[in-house]
């Protein structure tokens, strides 16, 4: 059995569901794989998904898109490939409460917004607070991760960046009403994200096709039959991980996977995992006409040269323009299973 490891980019949530049920239902190891599926959980979050693909401790990670598109702008990152995308369509949005009254990004000048500390991500909120007729000018706290949702329901953030088919659906359950900002509403022509990554220098042809196929049918299992799929990604995930810091609830998983499969985001015009190149090329040319693909690498510790802090970022200390990538070169369907 050859093994593969692969990086989830949270604990587990229904995201990764199709991981679970392939491993659950053995076809991983029908393409003679054994899978490992490593939740943040079990050390804090210390290296992000992509740091684990870089120092090979990881085969594959699960990414925000921007990533792979940071990576490629960063002399000093391991080189990324995206061979699928988790979802066809984008679930995440820009949350406030609503008991808040932040009811439009513009709202937001001079609030605090949780931080993931990404390189674009700030930026990105930047933009659309402008868009919506604000200055932009907000405080943007990088808080511990695993914990930034519950900073935002106990009120000691204004806004976070969320999943919709799982904090939208938990924030559903408890009955918290949120104001939702859609990237696509603000002229952020976002693609669809998390993606699958690999390092593009050392990545294993036959391995990743292997792979990809036997998540494919996890993922049109899910597709096909939500209930039962919620289920089964539940209690395997659970098994998996008994030490999860926030148990798994069976009845959110189904609420979640059943959101999921309205929204479409199982469902992808000719299979499971396809990336339209056209929508990532977009998004990259957004980032470059939008100034936001500079040189200037993010840093929570910045020695000023090399590396800038994300308040520096945003008010504009950012380097060079950078010329926009081929999306091509970052995002591949070769590996995918053909319809």
């Amino acid at each position: 059995m050859a093994p593969v490891t692969v990086a989830l980019d949270w604990t587990p949530n229904t995201n990764h569901a199709g991981f679970y049920i392939a491993k659950a239902k053995g076809w991983y190891a029908d393409e003679g794989l054994e899978v490992t599926l490593l939740s943040t959980h079990h050390d804090g979050y210390k290296k992000t998904p992509a740091q684990r693909v870089a120092d090979g401790s990881a085969t594959f990670a699960v990414t925000p898109n921007e990533t792979v598109i940071s990576a490629a702008t960063n002399p000093a990152a391991k080189k990324l490939l995206a061979v699928a995308a988790l979802q066809a369509v984008n679930t995440s949005a820009i949350v406030t409460l609503a008991s808040s009254g932040l009811d439009s990004p513009a709202k937001l000048d001079g609030c605090v917004y949780a931080s993931y500390g990404a390189r674009y991500e700030g930026r990105i909120v930047q933009e659309m607070i402008r868009a919506a007729g604000g200055s932009g000018d907000y405080v943007e706290e990088t808080l511990p991760v695993l914990g930034i949702w519950d900073t935002l329901l106990k009120g000691r953030a204004a806004a976070t960046w969320v999943f919709m088919g799982w904090e939208g659906v938990e924030a559903a359950r408890k009955g918290v009403a949120l104001n939702v900002f859609k990237l696509k509403d603000y002229a952020v022509p976002y693609c669809p994200s998390p993606v699958l990554v690999a390092d593009a220098t050392t990545l294993d042809g036959a391995l990743a096709t292997a792979f990809l196929a036997a998540t494919a049918r996890g993922f049109a299992f899910a597709a096909a039959q939500p209930e039962e799929a919620a289920r089964l990604f539940c209690a395997t995930a659970t098994a998996e991980n008994p030490d999860l810091p926030a148990p798994l609830d069976e009845a959110m998983c189904v609420d979640s996977v059943r959101y999921l499969v309205a929204e479409g985001a199982f469902s992808f015009p000719g299979g499971w995992g396809r990336m339209d190149l056209a929508v990532c090329q977009a998004f990259i040319t957004w980032l470059h006409t939008s100034g936001l693909l500079t040189a200037a690498v993010q840093s929570r510790t910045p020695d000023g040269v090399a590396t800038v802090s994300l308040d520096a970022l945003r008010a504009g200390q950012s380097g060079a323009l950078l010329p926009p990538p081929d999306a091509a070169a970052l995002f591949s369907n070769a590996f995918l299973p053909r319809c």
